[in-house]
């Protein structure tokens, strides 16, 4: 299956790119829903929550006073510490159960609001941020959410920052627009890039590399190349001595074809060819053209991933 991570700053439109992508077929798994389920009344996880912090945080029907929770959690790291201690594994078990049990041809999309800030984009086929100015998001906070302008501010400002979103995006899509003027573009995503990215991915098939033109340089080459190092540096793990963005595209200012090369510095032989399924696992299937070459899956993303033996 493709997983694809999504997110975007508060107010971006992230729910309606998540309804958009489940009516075109994708498999949704909802951090926030899913915080809330685990600690719903009746669950080991509320339970827990009483035993660690009172039963002053229970609203007066028995289900979890969340402004009570917050005072109390995060009055101290220690507290924090043992909120965190009790959600987290929870949450981490349904996501795991609900991927778990999504078709192997499926396309899932994991609504995840602090996947910046939690560093989870590696372990993502491919992320997609919502992007919206600040003082359009404030607006739609305040006018469709009911939040006070302040309170909205605030907010934003404890989340990631835009640079930071941007930095881990694969696909970023505009959504300044009014409602409906992003639907085409997230259409044009589904078919255009998961669909045949969740078939090569599911076929162990490349995408056709294309005979590209050399084009001015691309000063997203290095941050494109990032991305994909970070989630190769995944895979490999230890296994892997140095993962470099080499090639073309990796000097400044040189024009290139637009193909990214990266390379993976290995111990021995037996380690090369040992990564060959975790590659193909993660989007870098084995290409036909030479032993130990791999080839992205992503069509939206033309690259090549070379071993080297040290």
């Amino acid at each position: 299956m493709l997983r694809i991570g999504l997110t975007g700053g508060m107010g971006a439109g992230k729910s309606t790119v998540a309804r958009l992508l489940v009516e075109r077929g994708a498999v949704l798994v909802d951090s926030d829903l899913i915080a809330r389920e685990v600690v719903a009344p009746g669950t080991p996880g509320l339970a827990a929550l009483v035993a660690a912090f009172g039963d002053d945080i229970l609203a007066a029907d028995g289900s979890l006073d969340r402004p009570a929770l917050a005072a109390k959690a995060f009055a101290s790291d220690e507290a924090r510490r043992t909120l965190n201690g009790i959600t987290h594994p929870l949450v981490g078990q349904r996501t795991n159960e609900l991927i778990a049990g999504a078709p192997a041809d499926g396309i899932v999309v994991q609504d995840i609001p602090l996947l910046v800030e939690n560093h989870l984009a590696p372990f993502m086929n491919l992320v997609v941020i919502v992007d919206a100015a600040e003082e359009t998001r404030v607006r739609r906070l305040v006018e469709f959410r009911g939040i006070d302008e302040a309170d909205a501010r605030t907010r934003i400002a404890a989340q990631a920052t835009d640079e930071q979103r941007r930095a881990v995006a694969d696909v970023l899509l505009d959504n300044n627009g009014e409602n409906g003027v992003i639907d085409a573009e997230v259409h044009r995503l589904w078919d255009e890039r998961l669909i045949p990215f969740e078939r090569n991915l599911r076929r162990r098939t490349p995408a056709p590399l294309p005979e590209l033109p050399v084009v001015e340089a691309n000063p997203e080459w290095p941050a494109q190349a990032q991305r994909l190092i970070a989630r190769l540096a995944v895979a490999c793990g230890a296994d892997a001595q140095r993962i470099e963005h080499v090639g073309p595209t990796a000097e400044p200012g040189k024009p290139a074809a637009d193909i990214l090369d990266i390379r993976i510095t290995v111990a021995d032989t037996g380690i090369a060819d040992g990564l060959r399924d975790r590659l193909a696992a993660i989007g870098f299937p084995p290409a036909d053209t030479g032993e130990w070459l791999h080839a992205s899956a992503d069509p939206g993303r033309p690259a090549v991933v070379s071993l080297a033996v040290d």
